[in-house]
């Protein structure tokens, strides 16, 4: 194993939260108890688990509009997310920012925006400010980021100054419901990072393991001087926004993603390994009681007193 087994159950224990946290909120969607879209990382989960496990207490991260599992990853407590998801006094921005405008500065999460690509050049500008930290700025966004014009700006000014900046995309091969090839003739966002002159890498998001030391590896060269730009390939399982019919994929296309599920295969890969079942088990038990005292914990929350609005 090219990690340590207790290492791997860390991972397989995040990214298993992430999957039932997001499970309960697609239920609270489909109950009508959530305000505003939401947007699932069900099937990103490795690309999360992955990169964030490789950073550590120095460095920060930011996200995009599909942020719930890169939060958790970072540490932040379910429970005060879940909150901010129901728009709760007791969420992470005190209900006010919901689920697409998470910040949680406790655990290194700057933050996390509704507009596409909206956090990359406020990466850079944090990374400008970090430099004799050893500090690094991890920046996640989709492929579909990569056709607007502020992600090559901040490439551009990345590579330029020298920023350590490591650029994490996730691409799952569509924007919102178009497919890459329909967007964009430049099959892979990392070709834009070497124009730039930005190293670069590509990795399988199934295998959480494989980006584990991939994103290892692209810390190191950030941390080394400069950004790096890791593109990981992941299969969104749930649809653009909860609740999308999904009626641009085929049954069959969705069937080809369900077989890249990244928590399945690292359950899978632990148990080969020699991983007892009753320990996989074991894990997923505890989480599911986390998640379930997080998400009554949530419910019970009091709503925002908007009076907060007029006094910062």
């Amino acid at each position: 194993m090219a990690i340590r087994v207790e290492d791997g159950i860390a991972l397989y224990r995040a990214m298993f939260l992430i999957r039932r946290f997001e499970e309960t909120v697609a239920e609270w969607v489909r109950a009508g108890l959530v305000p505003g879209f939401v947007h699932l990382a069900i099937g990103q989960e490795g690309a999360a688990v992955g990169v964030v496990h490789a950073l550590d207490g120095r460095d920060v991260v930011f996200s995009g509009h599909r942020a719930h599992g890169h939060l958790l990853a970072r540490g932040a407590d379910p429970a005060r997310v879940l909150a901010e998801i129901l728009g709760r006094a007791e969420g992470v921005c005190r209900g006010l920012g919901g689920s697409m405008h998470l910040v949680d500065t406790a655990v290194g999460f700057w933050g996390a925006t509704g507009v596409v690509g909206g956090t990359i050049p406020l990466a850079l500008g944090a990374a400008w400010a970090r430099q004799a930290t050893g500090g690094v700025v991890a920046v996640f966004f989709g492929d579909g980021a990569s056709t607007t014009g502020i992600f090559h700006e901040s490439l551009n000014l990345a590579s330029l100054w020298r920023l350590p900046v490591l650029f994490c995309c996730e691409n799952n091969g569509y924007a919102e419901f178009t497919a890459r090839a329909e967007q964009s003739p430049v099959a892979y966002a990392r070709r834009f990072a070497e124009v730039y002159g930005i190293p670069s890498a590509g990795v399988d998001g199934s295998d959480v393991e494989a980006v584990f030391e991939a994103a290892r590896a692209a810390v190191a060269e950030v941390r080394a001087g400069g950004p790096y730009f890791l593109e990981v390939e992941v299969a969104r399982l749930s649809g653009h926004y909860e609740g999308d019919p999904q009626g641009y994929r085929s049954a069959e296309e969705q069937a080809r993603q369900w077989a890249r599920d990244p928590v399945r295969r690292w359950r899978d890969a632990l148990a080969e390994r020699g991983v007892a079942e009753e320990a996989l088990a074991a894990v997923e038990e505890e989480v599911a009681r986390q998640v379930e005292a997080a998400r009554e914990q949530a419910q019970k929350a009091p709503w925002p007193d908007l009076t907060v609005l007029n006094h910062g």
